[in-house]
């Protein structure tokens, strides 16, 4: 079985009834987290309803928070769940605002890691941060049928 993650008449994501629970509880953590709605409807009847607008402005706010961040396991965990969302949105024809994260984190970093671990890598800078997150959402939407 699987579930459709719908906009209009396109479907986006026909992800199994497994991999669609787990995101869609990472949806409302990720929503409760940015203090913003999605825009992923509720799951009926095996589909739900994006919403362009409302998806947009979570897109990029989901972006300023991950570019924010600079907690090694903070990034491990939000990583996927971005790169995703990153696939729904191209899809969907919605452009993340990649220049407004300009070349480093503005103002007070989030979730700083406390001390440095060996093995525990920094996030990235500039177009490196921005590059490889967008190399994960091209690697997972191989693995995302419509």
């Amino acid at each position: 079985m699987s579930q459709y993650f719908d906009l209009g008449d396109e479907t986006l994501w026909n992800p199994s009834n497994g991999a669609s629970r787990i995101f869609q509880r990472q949806v409302a953590v990720f929503e409760a987290e940015l203090g913003l709605p999605s825009g992923i409807g509720p799951m009926e009847n095996d589909a739900c309803e994006i919403d362009p607008a409302i998806f947009e402005t979570f897109v990029n706010a989901l972006l300023r928070q991950h570019r924010r961040a600079s907690h090694a396991i903070v990034l491990a965990l939000c990583e996927g769940f971005t790169a995703t969302v990153l696939v729904l949105a191209e899809r969907a024809g919605i452009g993340a605002d990649w220049a407004q994260l300009g070349p480093g984190p503005e103002g007070a970093r989030e979730d700083v890691q406390a001390s440095a671990v060996t093995g525990m890598s920094a996030p990235a800078e500039g177009r490196a941060w921005g590059a490889g997150l967008r190399d994960r959402a091209r690697e997972l939407g191989q693995h995302m049928p419509r």
